[in-house]
């Protein structure tokens, strides 16, 4: 079959039969309808592709999330946001996520008239504002609830953080402390976490459609990360300073001879502030002589009664960076077995078998034990180190502890598992440290080049 018959074959016959009639033109009111319909077809069908163009340019918006254009403002947002994350965390977290919304929250408020004082602002804000129950379900003094309806009246829309200039802005206000100074870096550090995961959980829920920050290049100063060698006392001045203990207030109230063995604790077993509040003698074990042991499983952090279940100045937690119901062995040395023998014998135990508390029987708070460490360093120190980082914190005893345990010789592996870090921490952190450690490797080096000053004496 050539290509002319196939052609002819696969073409439709268009002349009509001898049977079929002849199409029948339409009439005028026919041609009229079928024009109407088709001019609503094509209105219809124009709406039809302009929403759908529109619901695709949203969709494919970064700054809004599924549901468009977010109108929830960030204070409403962040209310909603620290509410949601305040089941089952620490007190200590509680307070950090309330502190760094209070700051973002600041800056993201318009400069509207009647703006609040700084210091009445951010009182209200962290007093009422991110703490569950709500200001709405609390009676609140009605200047701080004044305060509050401004800043609803105030904030931003949560969207907006989507301009970069503002959430540079924002960023920039992490930087500062209260009094215009620069903050800690550890401070900037933990605030940026939290807007971080605020607006992570803002694209969770759909408010917005990407991360604001993810193409902001701001970056916290990177911290360091060993401790510093001023503040670490070598064992010598740690005697010097918990002798000096007992001498801060008078006999009868014992303010000093109370935490002796708190702070001897620090220092002989490596504990932190919040594991040596809660050591309770049946979890010590402390014989006549020799080494003795505590059993390390609950922490009394001090966060405050508003961040606390229970409404209580101190959390009750487990150990830290491990996991709930894991408990810790701490070696105790003979030393420490003595002190903490003699203030059991002397002051008793609180009533849940805790070893150090105040004379009403309570928990010991920061304030208590800082005030107290301040006096013995001035009673203790040599005026040119007074003044000086040496031993400035009570939580220098603990890094003091550590880098005596590593400047011994002791096995890094088995001190971090007594101090409750892990090796790579503890080298980073305390291996360079241990005040007038030179001093001691300058008397090892000399001593072994003093016995070459002879020569050697030759074989007959």
């Amino acid at each position: 079959m050539n290509s002319n018959e196939h052609h002819n074959r696969a073409t439709p016959d268009l002349e009509q039969t001898p049977n079929q009639s002849p199409a029948q033109p339409p009439s005028e009111k026919s041609q009229d309808r079928g024009r109407a319909v088709a001019d609503m077809a094509g209105e219809f069908g124009a709406e039809l592709v302009r929403a759908i163009r529109a619901g695709l340019a949203q969709g494919a918006s970064p700054m809004y999330g599924p549901r468009g254009p977010s109108k929830m403002s960030w204070y409403a947002f962040a209310t909603e946001y620290a509410r949601a994350h305040w089941p089952g965390r620490a007190a200590k977290t509680r307070d950090e996520v309330s502190e760094a919304l209070t700051a973002i929250t600041m800056a993201m408020c318009w400069d509207m008239p009647g703006r609040p004082k700084g210091q009445l602002l951010r009182r209200a804000l962290r007093h009422w504002a991110f703490v569950v129950p709500g200001p709405e379900q609390r009676e609140i003094p009605a200047e701080d609830r004044l305060v509050l309806q401004w800043v609803a009246k105030a904030s931003r829309p949560l969207v907006d953080l989507h301009d970069p200039v503002l959430a540079r802005d924002v960023l920039e206000s992490l930087r500062r402390k209260l009094d215009g100074g620069e903050a800690a870096v550890e401070t900037m550090r933990r605030k940026r976490k939290v807007l971080v995961h605020a607006l992570h959980y803002a694209v969770e829920r759909g408010e917005l459609g990407s991360h604001p920050l993810e193409k902001i290049r701001w970056r916290v100063p990177k911290p360091s990360v060993s401790v510093d060698p001023r503040v670490v006392a070598n064992p010598h001045q740690a005697r010097e300073l918990l002798d000096a203990v007992s001498y801060v207030g008078d006999f009868r109230r014992a303010r000093g001879r109370r935490l002796v063995g708190f702070f001897a604790g620090m220092y002989y077993a490596g504990l932190r502030p919040e594991e040596a509040v809660a050591v309770a003698l049946p979890d010590c074990r402390l014989p006549l002589t020799g080494w003795g042991r505590l059993v390390l499983h609950r922490t009394l952090p001090q966060a405050g009664k508003r961040w606390t279940d229970s409404g209580k100045f101190h959390d009750e937690r487990g150990l830290k960076n491990r996991p709930p119901g894991e408990t810790r062995v701490v070696p105790l040395p003979p030393h420490l077995v003595t002190m903490w023998r003699e203030h059991v014998a002397t002051f008793g135990t609180a009533d849940d078998g805790r070893l150090f508390f105040t004379e009403q029987g309570r928990i010991i708070t920061y304030t208590t034990y800082n005030r107290v460490w301040h006096e013995t360093r001035e009673l203790a120190l040599p005026p040119a180190l007074t003044s000086t980082p040496l031993a400035k914190r009570p939580y220098d005893l603990r890094h003091s502890a550590l880098s005596t345990w590593l400047c011994a010789g002791a096995d890094p592996a088995e001190v971090a598992q007594r101090a409750g870090n892990s090796v790579e921490v503890l080298l980073s952190r305390y291996a360079k440290c241990l005040y007038d450690r030179q001093s001691i490797n300058n008397q090892r080096i000399e001593g072994l080049l003093s016995s070459y000053d002879r020569p050697p004496e030759v074989d007959q």
